[in-house]
Protein backbone atom coordinates (compact mmCIF):
# COMPACT_ATOMS: atom_id res chain seq x y z
CA UNK A 1 0.00 0.00 0.00
CA UNK A 2 1.56 3.38 -1.05
CA UNK A 3 1.62 6.25 1.29
CA UNK A 4 -1.08 9.35 0.93
CA UNK A 5 0.83 13.13 -0.12
CA UNK A 6 0.21 15.89 2.85
CA UNK A 7 -2.38 17.99 1.25
CA UNK A 8 -1.94 21.68 1.45
CA UNK A 9 -4.70 24.53 0.76
CA UNK A 10 -3.16 27.41 -1.62
CA UNK A 11 -4.50 30.94 -2.36
CA UNK A 12 -4.00 32.65 -5.90
CA UNK A 13 -5.88 36.11 -6.69
CA UNK A 14 -6.06 37.82 -10.28
CA UNK A 15 -8.55 39.25 -12.33
CA UNK A 16 -9.74 40.18 -16.15
CA UNK A 17 -8.46 43.50 -16.63
CA UNK A 18 -11.13 44.72 -19.69
CA UNK A 19 -11.81 47.74 -21.73
CA UNK A 20 -14.91 49.08 -24.66
CA UNK A 21 -12.91 49.53 -28.19
CA UNK A 22 -14.37 52.51 -29.57
CA UNK A 23 -16.86 50.32 -31.58
CA UNK A 24 -17.98 49.05 -27.97
CA UNK A 25 -16.50 45.97 -28.64
CA UNK A 26 -15.27 44.26 -25.12
CA UNK A 27 -11.42 43.63 -24.73
CA UNK A 28 -9.36 41.63 -22.00
CA UNK A 29 -5.99 41.09 -21.45
CA UNK A 30 -4.48 37.93 -21.61
CA UNK A 31 -0.80 36.78 -20.76
CA UNK A 32 1.18 33.58 -22.26
CA UNK A 33 2.50 33.07 -25.37
CA UNK A 34 1.29 34.52 -29.18
CA UNK A 35 3.70 32.20 -30.97
CA UNK A 36 2.12 28.95 -28.89
CA UNK A 37 -0.87 30.35 -28.84
CA UNK A 38 -1.23 29.80 -25.22
CA UNK A 39 -2.76 32.24 -22.84
CA UNK A 40 -4.47 32.65 -19.91
CA UNK A 41 -5.37 34.98 -16.79
CA UNK A 42 -3.15 37.01 -14.69
CA UNK A 43 -2.54 36.05 -11.42
CA UNK A 44 -0.66 35.03 -8.47
CA UNK A 45 0.30 33.85 -4.46
CA UNK A 46 -0.46 36.61 -1.69
CA UNK A 47 3.03 37.84 0.12
CA UNK A 48 3.16 37.08 3.85
CA UNK A 49 0.39 39.66 5.10
CA UNK A 50 -1.51 41.10 2.17
CA UNK A 51 -5.31 40.70 1.72
CA UNK A 52 -6.29 38.93 -1.28
CA UNK A 53 -7.37 42.14 -3.03
CA UNK A 54 -4.37 43.29 -2.37
CA UNK A 55 -3.09 40.50 -4.04
CA UNK A 56 -5.37 40.52 -7.09
CA UNK A 57 -4.09 44.03 -7.62
CA UNK A 58 -0.49 43.60 -7.29
CA UNK A 59 -0.46 40.18 -9.50
CA UNK A 60 -2.19 42.02 -12.17
CA UNK A 61 -0.18 45.08 -12.09
CA UNK A 62 3.24 42.84 -11.78
CA UNK A 63 2.02 40.41 -14.94
CA UNK A 64 0.71 42.53 -17.23
CA UNK A 65 2.18 46.21 -16.29
CA UNK A 66 -1.57 47.78 -16.20
CA UNK A 67 -2.33 49.74 -13.05
CA UNK A 68 -5.95 48.27 -12.59
CA UNK A 69 -8.72 49.20 -10.42
CA UNK A 70 -10.46 46.75 -8.68
CA UNK A 71 -14.51 45.81 -9.51
CA UNK A 72 -17.13 43.01 -8.96
CA UNK A 73 -15.52 39.74 -8.04
CA UNK A 74 -16.08 37.12 -10.05
CA UNK A 75 -15.99 34.18 -7.71
CA UNK A 76 -13.34 31.46 -7.00
CA UNK A 77 -12.44 28.40 -9.14
CA UNK A 78 -10.16 25.45 -7.67
CA UNK A 79 -8.34 22.54 -8.81
CA UNK A 80 -5.68 20.03 -7.30
CA UNK A 81 -1.67 19.84 -8.20
CA UNK A 82 1.04 18.08 -6.77
CA UNK A 83 4.62 19.24 -6.21
CA UNK A 84 7.27 18.70 -4.09
CA UNK A 85 5.88 15.61 -2.83
CA UNK A 86 3.17 17.71 -1.28
CA UNK A 87 -1.11 17.36 -3.19
CA UNK A 88 -2.16 21.41 -3.10
CA UNK A 89 -5.84 22.25 -3.21
CA UNK A 90 -5.70 25.54 -4.79
CA UNK A 91 -8.26 28.07 -4.65
CA UNK A 92 -7.98 31.38 -7.32
CA UNK A 93 -10.35 34.14 -6.56
CA UNK A 94 -10.60 36.88 -9.64
CA UNK A 95 -12.09 40.04 -9.83
CA UNK A 96 -13.49 42.38 -13.35
CA UNK A 97 -10.71 45.00 -13.56
CA UNK A 98 -10.54 48.25 -15.24
CA UNK A 99 -7.34 49.98 -16.09
CA UNK A 100 -6.22 52.98 -15.43
CA UNK A 101 -2.48 53.68 -16.34
CA UNK A 102 0.53 51.30 -17.24
CA UNK A 103 1.64 50.06 -20.65
CA UNK A 104 1.72 46.38 -21.48
CA UNK A 105 4.76 46.58 -22.30
CA UNK A 106 5.86 46.88 -18.77
CA UNK A 107 5.20 43.64 -18.04
CA UNK A 108 7.10 41.05 -16.00
CA UNK A 109 9.33 38.22 -16.67
CA UNK A 110 6.66 35.35 -16.15
CA UNK A 111 5.37 35.55 -19.76
CA UNK A 112 6.66 36.10 -22.95
CA UNK A 113 3.58 38.30 -24.17
CA UNK A 114 0.79 40.01 -22.68
CA UNK A 115 -1.92 41.52 -25.29
CA UNK A 116 -5.23 42.97 -25.12
CA UNK A 117 -7.76 40.34 -27.15
CA UNK A 118 -11.78 40.05 -27.93
CA UNK A 119 -13.24 38.90 -24.82
CA UNK A 120 -15.43 36.38 -26.81
CA UNK A 121 -11.75 34.66 -28.66
CA UNK A 122 -10.28 35.19 -25.15
CA UNK A 123 -12.99 33.00 -24.11
CA UNK A 124 -12.49 30.48 -27.00
CA UNK A 125 -8.86 29.95 -26.80
CA UNK A 126 -7.92 30.21 -22.62
CA UNK A 127 -5.73 27.40 -21.88
CA UNK A 128 -7.83 26.29 -18.61
CA UNK A 129 -11.34 25.70 -18.67
CA UNK A 130 -12.05 27.07 -15.38
CA UNK A 131 -10.69 29.89 -16.69
CA UNK A 132 -12.95 29.86 -19.48
CA UNK A 133 -15.78 29.82 -16.81
CA UNK A 134 -14.18 33.18 -14.89
CA UNK A 135 -14.36 34.58 -18.56
CA UNK A 136 -17.84 33.58 -18.93
CA UNK A 137 -18.83 35.18 -16.09
CA UNK A 138 -16.76 38.50 -17.07
CA UNK A 139 -19.00 38.40 -20.18
CA UNK A 140 -22.57 37.84 -18.09
CA UNK A 141 -22.02 40.73 -15.99
CA UNK A 142 -20.38 42.82 -19.02
CA UNK A 143 -23.53 42.15 -21.01
CA UNK A 144 -21.62 40.53 -23.92
CA UNK A 145 -22.72 37.29 -25.60
CA UNK A 146 -19.72 34.80 -26.31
Amino acid sequence: MSARLPVQDALSAGGVVWRRTPTGDVEVVVCGSRAEQAWMLPKGTPDPGEEIEETALREVREETGLEVALGEPLGAISYWFTFGGVRFHKQVFHWLMEPTGGDTANHDHEFADVWWMPLAEAHRGVLYDNQRGVLAEAARRLGVAL
